[in-house]
């Protein structure tokens, strides 16, 4: 079984990055190219059976984003599986509301932030 990236996720990765939400775009324009402190992030990377939204493999750092559907019971606790999973596999994830996405944008740079650089350094 492949961890990362299984070739039978591909084409469920590449749909959704054809139809990312306007607020995977917005995040996205801000970590992608190596812009956010230098870290690489990926989009629709795949760990075991779960696509991530945006991952770190240097970090081990998964950021997800959801929406309404994540406030149903069911929806969450498949969140609650695929987060246990992660941790098991020694990976940090962080969730957001695509709304907060779209108001605070500079709110959740700052918590990203938090996991990218050592405490001392977000002052300067």
């Amino acid at each position: 079984m492949f961890i990362r990236n299984d070739p039978k996720l591909k084409k469920r990765r590449k749909e959704l990055r054809q139809n990312q939400t306007e607020a995977e775009k917005l995040l996205w324009s801000q970590l992608r190219n190596n812009r956010f402190y230098g870290v690489k992030f990926f989009r629709q990377y795949s760990i075991g059976p779960y696509v991530l939204d945006f991952y770190s493999p240097t970090l081990r750092l998964v950021i997800e984003l959801d929406g309404g559907q994540h406030s149903e019971q069911e929806q969450q606790e498949y969140d609650e599986n695929r987060s246990e999973y992660l941790k098991l596999h020694d990976m940090e994830v962080i969730r957001f509301w695509n709304n907060e996405v779209m108001q605070n944008m500079e709110g959740v740079l700052v918590r990203i932030a938090e996991k990218v650089t050592p405490p001392d350094l977000l002052l300067a």
